[in-house]
């Protein structure tokens, strides 16, 4: 993997966090640090991207024609068959 070197400016603030974090012991140098912000970034918007899309299929889909009391009965069913609700036999 090709690596391209940056240079950013922090407050003395954001420097001070930076430093805090490494001298934690979880990051061993910015780098480290800055590399996994960007790849949490990446992950949560990724997330919300993932999030929107099926929220867009959901609205699409239409209303449904089922009951509360039918779609809760489907849970259940569905909960008792996994184990997660016990069968009173």
């Amino acid at each position: 993997m090709a690596m391209m070197r940056k240079t950013i400016t922090l407050p003395d603030a954001m420097e001070e966090w930076v430093k805090d974090q490494i001298s934690s012991g979880r990051y061993a140098n910015d780098s480290e640090y800055f590399r996994d912000l960007i790849r949490r970034d990446q992950d949560r918007r990724n997330a919300e991207a993932e999030l929107r899309a099926l929220i867009k299929e959901g609205l699409e889909s239409g209303v449904s024609e089922n009951t509360i009391p039918d779609i809760m009965k489907r849970v259940e069913s569905r909960l008792r068959r996994d184990g997660k609700i016990p069968t009173h036999d």
